[in-house]
């Protein structure tokens, strides 16, 4: 099994601006989403840009039926760019049941604007993660099996081996643990 540290250089070498890749492996339900919202203004307030990117197991559209956009990708277009002075968005078709590729939605970002790329979900993929375990979900900790796992994020008092032990509800502190990581 590969660990976090030999990973890190992986997606080092694999990122070309070798930004820190660092991801949040949960079971559904546990609550990434929420925390990373709360996570990211203190991150931000901390002086680094962070971009995400979210896995998600579902069909999902960003377009609305109706707009200009949603009609140019209905037409056939595989790839729509919607552009303001304010954000852009590329809307890209992939092939029906195609498995986005981690490297790949890296390379996809801006990455000199960016200091840190955090990813919600490919928990299966050897790259340095935090887990969040609730103990009222029964469900196994990932950490067990994976190497990759740099520190657990928790509500209860768990056994976590040799790895840190953070407060699943205190996203200051889980900041804190990244912004060390980060300086590592």
């Amino acid at each position: 099994m590969i660990n976090a540290r030999s990973d890190y250089r992986y997606w080092g070498a694999m990122n070309k601006k070798h930004k820190p890749v660092l991801g949040f492996a949960a079971y559904s339900g546990t609550g990434k989403t929420t925390l990373i919202i709360s996570l990211l203004p203190i991150l931000q307030d901390k002086g680094l840009n962070v971009a995400m990117i979210k896995h998600a197991h579902h069909d999902f559209d960003i377009d609305m039926p109706g707009k200009d956009s949603y009609k140019l990708r209905k037409a056939g277009a595989s790839q729509v760019l919607i552009a303001s002075n304010y954000r852009r968005a590329l809307i890209t078709e992939t092939p029906e049941g195609e498995e986005p590729k981690l490297e790949n939605l890296i390379s996809d970002l801006d990455l000199e604007q960016v200091d840190l790329v955090l990813v919600e979900g490919f928990r299966h993929l050897p790259f340095p993660k935090i887990e969040l375990h609730r103990p009222s979900t029964e469900k196994e900790l990932i950490y067990i099996d994976d190497g990759n796992v740099i520190a657990i994020a928790s509500d209860e008092h768990i056994s976590t081996g040799n790895l840190p032990l953070l407060n699943l509800n205190n996203p200051q502190e889980i900041a804190d643990f990244i912004q060390n990581w980060l300086m590592e």
